[in-house]
This record gives C-alpha cells, sequence and structure tokens, in this order.
C-alpha cells in the first residue's frame, strides 16, 4: 500500500503497487496527457514502472526542462532504430541528449551523405508513427554482452564490459530495435511527436579518443512543439548568416589556414578591433585600480608542478624539451606568473587588495576536430586579472568584480547576463576544509551584491570554486565568458605569503578574474551579436569617403585628414566606379559610415551621410558631422 507524495505536499494512498502514469492519472486527465516520465525519490522513472514502496514523486511532462531532455534522448534512440533498418550492417554506440538536440555516433564504412539525413529522418517519423511501446528489461551482464555480440554490436559489448558488475543492466525495446540505456524512456515511439529534424553529420573518435577508431556522429534538434522547432531553425538560418568566419573574409579581418590550426592569422583591419577591446579594458581595468604586467610565453615543468597544473592540465599543455634535457610548456594560463609577481619583495597586509591584470598570449592543446574559428582555438589572448587579498576582503573584491564584469557587458549592448556558482569538482587539489571557506565566500558575495544565480554543482576550476557568466545574444544563444575564482590553494602552493598585523606570515586568498575571456572569442561572440554591423567606435574603418567623380578627390582627401588628425580610423576610395557601386560594396563590408562627395558637397564644404543599414542619406557640414561621430564614438553608442 503506497503512499505517494506529491511535490505540494499532498498525499495518495494506493492498495496495490501503482505506476507513475497512474498517478499522474489520479490528479487529472490533462496532466496524465502531457506526463513523459517521473521522479521517484528524485531518482527518474519510467511511466510504466511500478512504486511499491512510499515516495516522493513528480510528474514530469513534455514542456518541462526535463521531459524536453527526455524528448531528445528518445529522439537519438529512434534515430539509431532508423539507421538500423535501413542499413542493418551499422554498429551503433552511444546517443545522448545534448543542448538543443540530440546525437548518435554509429560505426560505418560509408559516409552519411545529406540525402542520407532526409532518409533517415523520414524512416523515424514512420517509427514515431508506428507508436511501438519502449519497454525497460533488466538483464545479467553475460547474457546482454553475449547477446550484442551475436547481433554484431561490439561497441555495445564493450561498454557493457566496462559496467561495474554490481550496477544493474537495464536494456530498452522498442519494436524490434533494443538499446543499452539507463532510462528512462518515454512510453511509446509515438509520444516523441516529429517535432525534431536532422541537422549534420560530423567524425568523433570512439570514447573521444584520437587513438580510436572515428565514427560518424549525426546530430539533430529536438523539440516538444513545431512552434519551437520553427523558431530554433530559424535561430540556425540567422547564426549561419552571422557566422564570424564568413564576417571575418567580407570584413577582411582574418583568416585561419592549417599551417597553424587554432591560431588566428590578423590581418590590419582585425587587429584594429583587436587593438580597440584592449585600449578599453585597459581603461576600465586602471580606474578600477588594477596594474597591468606581462609574464614569460614560457615556463619551466617545474613551476607548473608546483601549482598542481601539470597533474591536472598536463595533456592539454604544449611543451618541449631543451637541449639540456629541461622540460619546459608554453603557458595555457597566467595565475602561477602572476603569483611569482606577488611574490617579489615583501607584502604587508597594507598593501592588499594587489590587482594585476595581464593581456596574456595562452596556448592550448585543443583536440583538432573541437577546434571552430575564433570561438575554439589553440592559441588566444585572456584578459586576465588576479587579485590577491585577506579573507576578510574577499566579498568587498568579488562585489566589485561582479559590478565591473556586468558594467562592461552593458558597453557592449549584453543586457541579459546569467550567473553560474559552480563549485568543487571530482578532481581537484586542496583540502575540503579550504574548499568549504572558498564556496561559502563567493556565495556570501553573491547574497550581499543581490545577485541572482543559478547552480551549476561540479563544474568548479580544480584549485577553486568559480562564477561563470553567461551572456544571450541577440538571436538567443548564450556565450560563457567571464569569469571569477576563489582560490585558496595556488597561493599556499607556491609559496606566497603577506604579513599580517600581528607580524606574521599569512597565505593570501587569489582571485581569479577574466571577462571577455578570450579576446579572440569575444571578437566572435561580438561579430555574430552584432551581424557584423559593429558599434562605431569598434568599427576598424569608421568611415569610408567616396567620390562621385574625380573632380573631388583631393576635397576627399582633405576630409580623410581632417577626420585621421581627430582620432577616426577613415578611408577614401577614389576610384572612378558608379557610387552606387561603392555604396553597395562598403556596405557589403559594413562599413558603419559612409560620406558621399559630389559637387554640391565640395562647393558647400558638407558631406551626404550614408549610415550602414539605411538607404537614406543626410547632408551635413564637414564640422557638424565630424562634432557628432566624435560625440557617438566617445559615448560609445550602444548600452543605453
Amino acid at each position: 500500500m503506497p503512499k505517494i507524495t506529491l511535490p505540494d505536499g499532498s498525499e495518495r494512498q494506493f492498495e496495490t503497487p501503482v505506476s507513475g502514469a497512474d498517478v499522474a492519472a489520479s490528479i487529472g486527465e490533462g496532466l496524465a496527457r502531457a506526463a513523459v516520465a517521473v521522479r521517484v525519490d528524485g531518482a527518474p522513472w519510467d511511466l510504466a514502472r511500478l512504486i511499491e514502496n512510499d515516495a516522493t514523486v513528480e510528474i514530469l511532462t513534455r514542456d518541462s526542462d526535463d521531459g524536453l531532455e527526455l524528448l531528445r534522448h528518445d529522439a537519438a534512440h529512434v534515430l539509431a532504430e532508423a539507421v538500423k533498418e535501413l542499413w542493418p550492417e551499422t554498429q551503433v554506440t552511444i546517443g545522448p541528449a545534448i543542448e538543443n538536440g540530440f546525437y548518435y555516433d554509429f560505426a560505418r564504412e560509408e559516409a552519411f551523405t545529406d540525402a542520407d539525413l532526409e532518409t533517415i529522418e523520414a524512416r523515424m517519423k514512420e517509427i514515431v508513427a508506428r507508436n511501438e511501446p519502449i519497454e525497460r528489461e533488466v538483464w545479467e551482464r553475460d547474457k546482454a554482452i553475449e547477446f550484442f555480440r551475436s547481433i554484431g554490436e561490439e561497441y555495445k559489448a564493450e561498454i557493457i564490459e566496462n559496467i561495474p558488475p554490481d550496477e544493474d543492466l537495464t536494456l530498452y525495446r522498442q519494436g524490434d530495435f533494443i538499446d543499452l540505456c539507463r532510462g528512462p524512456h518515454l512510453p511509446s515511439t509515438g509520444k516523441l511527436g516529429k517535432s525534431f529534424k536532422l541537422t549534420h553529420v560530423s567524425g568523433a573518435y570512439w570514447r573521444g579518443d584520437a587513438k580510436n577508431e572515428m565514427l560518424q556522429r549525426v546530430y539533430g534538434t529536438a523539440w516538444s512543439n513545431d512552434k519551437q522547432l520553427k523558431k530554433y531553425l530559424h535561430m540556425l538560418e540567422e547564426a549561419e548568416k552571422r557566422d564570424h568566419r564568413r564576417l571575418g573574409r567580407v570584413m577582411d579581418l582574418f583568416h585561419f589556414q592549417e599551417e597553424s590550426p587554432g591560431a588566428v592569422f590578423w590581418h590590419p583591419k582585425g587587429w584594429s578591433l583587436f587593438q580597440s577591446l584592449i585600449s578599453f579594458m585597459r581603461e576600465q581595468q586602471n580606474a578600477a585600480g588594477y596594474q597591468e604586467i606581462s609574464t614569460p610565453d614560457i615556463i619551466s615543468r617545474s613551476l607548473w608542478e608546483a601549482s598542481g597544473h601539470w597533474e591536472t592540465f598536463g595533456e592539454s599543455m604544449f611543451t618541449t624539451e631543451t637541449v639540456d634535457g629541461r622540460t619546459y610548456a608554453i603557458k595555457p594560463m597566467n595565475c602561477p606568473g602572476h603569483v611569482q609577481v606577488f611574490k617579489q619583495g615583501i607584502t604587508s597586509y597594507r598593501d592588499l587588495p594587489y590587482r594585476l591584470a595581464e593581456f596574456g598570449k595562452c596556448h592550448r592543446n585543443e583536440p583538432s576536430g573541437a577546434l571552430h574559428g575564433m570561438m575554439r582555438v589553440r592559441a588566444f589572448t585572456q584578459d586576465d586579472a588576479h587579485i590577491f587579498c585577506t579573507p576578510e576582503q574577499i566579498t568587498e573584491e568579488s562585489i566589485a568584480v561582479c559590478d565591473l564584469i556586468l558594467g562592461i557587458y552593458r558597453e557592449f549592448g549584453f543586457s541579459d547576463v546569467q550567473i553560474k556558482y559552480a563549485d568543487r569538482p571530482d578532481v581537484r587539489v586542496g583540502d575540503d576544509a579550504v574548499w568549504d571557506q572558498a564556496e561559502a565566500a563567493l556565495v556570501k558575495a553573491l547574497e550581499v551584491a543581490g545577485l541572482k544565480y543559478t547552480h551549476n554543482p561540479g563544474e568548479g576550476a580544480f584549485y577553486g570554486p568559480k562564477l561563470e557568466f553567461v551572456l544571450r545574444d541577440a538571436i538567443g544563444r548564450d556565450w560563457q565568458c567571464g569569469t571569477l575564482q576563489v582560490d585558496l590553494n595556488m597561493p599556499g602552493r607556491l609559496g606566497a605569503t603577506y604579513i599580517g598585523e600581528d607580524g606574521n606570515k599569512h597565505l593570501p586568498v587569489m582571485l581569479h578574474r577574466a571577462i571577455f575571456g578570450s579576446l579572440e572569442r569575444f571578437i566572435g561572440i561580438l561579430l555574430e551579436h552584432y551581424a557584423g554591423n559593429l558599434p562605431l567606435w569598434l568599427a576598424p574603418v569608421q568611415v569610408k569617403i567616396l567620390t562621385i567623380t574625380s573632380g573631388m578627390d583631393e576635397y576627399a582627401t582633405e576630409i580623410e585628414a581632417v577626420l585621421r588628425a581627430n582620432g577616426l580610423r577613415a578611408e577614401t576610395d577614389l576610384r572612378n566606379e558608379k557610387i552606387s557601386y561603392k555604396v553597395r560594396e562598403h556596405s557589403v563590408a559594413k562599413i558603419p559610415v559612409q560620406f558621399v562627395v559630389g559637387q554640391r558637397e565640395l562647393e558647400n564644404r558638407s558631406v551626404a551621410i550614408r549610415r550602414l543599414g539605411s538607404n537614406s542619406q543626410e547632408v551635413m557640414s564637414l564640422e557638424d558631422a565630424l562634432v557628432s561621430l566624435r560625440t557617438e564614438i566617445e559615448n560609445r553608442g550602444i548600452g543605453d
């Protein structure tokens, strides 16, 4: 006679073991129709699974976050079933739900084509229409291994061999397809609905190891209804138009090439944008009391071992060995170098907080398959800073960092920012008592500042808990950029101390802080957020002066000189081309302001101003136009 307690605290008594579907039906018909699974004492269960003892039960619907993740997981299984029906010789491996969708990895000699994706998607919809029951089965380990080997599924057999013997082994059957899975799943394939679409194929190594076989990963997206699906597909179309790699070519900002994978070749215009960001950040940091430094790019292995990076991050470092047998690493981060600067001389508690900042070039050995334009690179520049302070100063300094980060994001037009609090990961350095202190200090800072945040368990850095600042761009995508980390471990590991008020040595607290994160990645985000239409103050070329005839060349050159003398980035276009051609060409290149000069402008010492995205133009005196543009640049023209 199980007693079921619902999330609102109400209770329901049942005479016999009861399924989640029965519990939902006892509450209401609408809930029963919307239900896709349940949580029993916090654990996800299938709707059909019987609850035999007293339990707390939560009904999961297809519109909830958990329900949507379940739909996506089931979409992966339906994808695998469809592929096996179409190409029985294909081996299936793993297929999880991911953000916005799902994927499944397949071992198949022949590559999947775009036409194949259409065929697979059509078969998936047939499977949904069949409404096949999805049934949970508990198998013996050896029997399951034997079964999968008998049908040629070697990858599944290998997965099972690596599952601890004391774990329950569950398989799910839908039609003639059976797959290894912890579950839960929908009651039937029909519950999935048809609001899904396959998007693309990529390569993926088995178990993510480049030493293993290359598999084919088929990606898809799935939603609870067609409206959500159409909205997401529209966002993908917008994202393709805004792709920073395409914009980088059109705007002549940068390029990539195979001789240096994961590194950016900056062109003059792109480097101008890069330097504008650094100048802006330098101005903000100077005002906030930071001192800028520079530390070596190559540092001995011994320092990385002392800091803990060699053990926890060593595989991601580029290393070299000199003829005298010493091993060095190109720095993947700036933190140990900043501690070395702090350690020079004797620091008193009166000198704290001590804020050091660096635009440090870092290198990380990211897998080649993970590289993606400027969003995932091997060589990048961090706007890194470290604040050395006393334990009593953590809250105040953390609040100041949060204010600085959020204020800077507003300057770039990002007002929708989420803060995620990430605590201790499984692999970490330091005692639990130290972690307790660091985590408590960071949470206190958030609460004192009145900042809303979500919990991201287990995702802290290996040396301390952190805050992650996530920006939402113009088309609704989220980008994690800034971080703030409280570190009570590294200073002690590297021998950093200060003299306290009591005259004794104490370990400083080290706050790690980044705002852009990676300048390369932030530029990619900016380009896509603005679709290349950068605010005037950031644009590499702010004004292009276009002549209608060659008789205006001297006046155009004079205008360029005046603008440049007043700090604007201006260029002339004196080519013997139609003015409509010039206007169109420079609009495609995302030049924010075009000055068109003809005979009338020459006579009146005026300019006809065309703004990017506008079909109209405004005639102003050169002097008024200059004042207007300088005012806009000084005010930055965004975040208002």
